[in-house]
């Protein structure tokens, strides 16, 4: 034990210090980081895929997280991704690149919509091996659309017509949800006012079979480590 000259209060060698950067910036002690075998991806705020957007949004970057999935799947010593998602969409090719990349993983994969997982963000939450819905959650499902400038041509509605139906495809093949109540949803005009398409909250989801189960954090690490335990039990 030894004494600082600012204090006569002992300081124990044996106690970690924390950062000083933690705690000028964010005024907390770093929590300690044990060994784990779950690694945990957050997607939030706006899918930024090949156009730059402002500063002032709150985006993932999909040219970041890739790299972290291929890391994941070589890494051994992580045995199952938990991704959770609150976020309102974004580029429709970078979000379905994600939940192509995701489903494609042989590790279990758990997601957890929170806040919301919209648009883009739908195929996403289906691509893990079992989905879960926070109680308040919500999900917008509505047709692809482009701002900007678009050429008014037939090829261009081709274009759309099938990059929609690759979001379809996978959404359906990924939930439990039939293509023709998806594809209702979609175009349902009643609900939104400035838009068409449905908003799907918590419950409604999982009755819908979008998502696989209503539930938290818990819950969802729960069954991560439950898939993780069946797949070594497989393994032998």
């Amino acid at each position: 034990m030894i004494f600082s000259n600012m204090s006569e209060q002992p300081i124990d060698k044996n106690v970690p210090v924390p950062p000083i950067g933690t705690l000028q910036q964010l005024g907390q002690l770093e929590l300690p980081k044990p060994e784990s075998n779950i690694h945990c991806i957050t997607i939030v705020g706006q899918i930024e895929g090949h156009l730059i957007l402002p500063p002032q949004n709150k985006t993932t970057k999909y040219e970041h997280i890739i790299p972290q999935l291929v890391a994941i799947e070589q890494n051994p010593k992580i045995e199952g991704l938990l991704v959770i998602l609150n976020t309102i969409g974004g580029d429709v090719e970078a979000g379905l690149a994600l939940a192509e990349i995701i489903a494609s993983m042989t590790k279990p994969t758990v997601s957890l919509v929170l806040g919301g997982g919209h648009s883009i963000g739908v195929p996403i939450a289906v691509a893990s091996d079992y989905s879960f819905i926070a109680e308040t959650a919500t999900m917008t499902i509505h047709p692809i659309r482009l701002t900007g400038l678009v050429i008014g041509v037939p090829q261009t509605f081709e274009y759309l017509d099938k990059m929609q139906d690759r979001v379809i495809k996978f959404v359906v093949e990924h939930s439990k949800i039939e293509e023709e109540t998806l594809r209702r949803l979609m175009f349902n005009t009643g609900q939104l006012a400035r838009d068409i398409g449905t908003v799907l909250v918590g419950a409604d989801a999982v009755r819908y079979g979008l998502i696989n189960e209503v539930g938290g954090l818990g819950a969802a690490v729960k069954k991560l480590e439950e898939l993780i335990s069946e797949k070594k039990k497989n393994a032998q």
